[in-house]
């Protein structure tokens, strides 16, 4: 049985990807939190690994980062291939 996803190299791209997106669009995790209408700690969490993003979360996270979230993949599964 595969191990769960969190816990595998490709995930800790993902969060660094977050991140980075994150920091490009010059957003701190409460203004990102606040245009996600969710409190700080819930960016936090997701970027610290400890809750995950289903598709449309990470869709709404890539709209409040001003990301278009068919190029956050492209660039994720680039890196994850590297």
């Amino acid at each position: 049985m595969p191990g769960k996803s969190i816990h595998k190299p490709e995930y800790k791209v993902l969060l660094a990807l977050l991140i980075e997106m994150r920091d490009k669009a010059d957003l701190k995790q409460a203004q990102l939190a606040e245009r996600l209408e969710r409190p700080q700690s819930y960016v936090s969490d997701v970027e610290r690994g400890v809750r995950r993003l289903d598709l449309l979360q990470l869709q709404e996270y890539c709209q409040a980062c001003g990301q278009d979230l068919v190029a956050f993949v492209r660039k994720f599964d680039k890196a994850t291939r590297a």
